[in-house]
């Protein structure tokens, strides 16, 4: 009852604010702005499109209250006139991809971390701005012994350069927060899974049966074992902590409370697909057993913090990946 009555405020707080959401036509960016439009704020998007879909907001395309801009964070102009006059950003915007980070490490400082300096200079230089969202990650933490991991666990030693980069922006971004007066809100999240998701293992598996319904290849050894949420409890996380947080910066970890590996994901999505005789193909992966150089094995978040406010996941790790497999594969079948 406290949760929905909580977003019920927050979301009565923002009707009428212009927003700014970066990245808005990515995964999660998309999901804010269908909230943020829902609950009567003025949003503005800013997306590149280099991995984000215009489809993904296209039910908003043509109200009023929505300002669509297709731009760069890493280009001064571009940032300068979105960010005038937006007085809650929500900075969604990255490249998602953990596995290619280390392939491509140079990719992932310019569109993560000076992207996010981009903006923060342009939020200094303007002015409007009085609070930042931030979607970090789980990989800030690295292969942390203490799980679950709570949000005060030290020190942080990310493996991924993924990971490094979002815990750069989390320095940034809380380094302009106390010397220039915005208030920042970082979220580190798990696993978000859910409708338009274009990355990730959910994502993979329904490719790569579609091309080949009698063989999956799974990268590692099955034994991968994380914390899986639906994009649904995402958002009501999200809009939770804004609206409760009350100190200059304040960090929530996002995530259920329970986990599930790769083999058993693979499972779900050849169901899921109706496919039977699958034949489960295990490439053996790096460093005992990882999918990749820099994946974290094990990971399990610490959500205490926003279970004292009021929120509780609905879903748990396995019910969450049903319910994006199922998803996925609609899509997939319709795009």
């Amino acid at each position: 009852m406290k949760k929905r009555t909580v977003l019920a405020s927050v979301r009565k707080t923002l009707s009428g604010i212009q927003t700014l959401v970066t990245g808005g036509c990515g995964f999660i960016g998309s999901h804010l702005v269908d909230a943020l439009m829902s609950s009567g704020s003025r949003v503005c998007v800013v997306d590149n499109l280099s991995s984000g879909r215009l489809d993904n907001i296209g039910q908003w395309l043509e109200n009023e209250n929505l300002e669509f801009w297709r731009g760069d964070l890493l280009n001064e102009n571009d940032v300068t006139r979105i960010v005038k006059g937006c007085h809650v950003v929500f900075h969604t915007a990255a490249n998602p991809d953990v596995r290619t980070s280390s392939v491509s490490p140079g990719v992932h400082f310019q569109q993560n971390v000076v992207a996010t300096y981009s903006l923060l200079e342009t939020v200094r230089k303007v002015g409007d701005a009085e609070t930042i969202v931030f979607t970090s990650s789980s990989t800030v933490y690295g292969e942390a012994p203490k799980i679950p991991t709570p949000e005060d666990y030290a020190p942080l030693e990310p493996i991924s350069v993924h990971g490094a980069s979002k815990l750069a922006c989390e320095a940034l971004l809380t380094a302009y927060a106390h010397n220039y007066g915005f208030k920042a809100v970082i979220y580190r999240l798990s696993n978000i899974v859910g409708r338009r998701s274009r990355h990730g293992v959910i994502y993979d598996f329904v490719q790569k049966l579609r091309d080949n319904p009698y063989e999956l290849e799974i990268l590692g050894d099955g034994t991968q074992t994380k914390s899986y949420l639906h994009v649904s409890d995402c958002m009501e996380a999200m809009f939770l902590g804004l609206g409760e947080s009350k100190r200059r910066v304040d960090v929530f970890n996002v995530g259920s409370e329970d986990q599930i590996d790769v083999k058993t994901i693979a499972q779900i999505v050849v169901k899921e697909m109706g496919l039977k005789k699958v034949r489960l193909v295990f490439t053996g992966g790096v460093d005992g057993g990882r999918g990749w150089r820099g994946d974290v094995k094990n990971m399990l978040l610490d959500v205490d913090k926003l279970k004292s406010l009021g929120w509780k996941p609905r879903f748990n790790s396995e019910e969450a990946v049903k319910q994006a497999a199922r998803g996925i594969v609609t899509e997939s079948l319709t795009s």
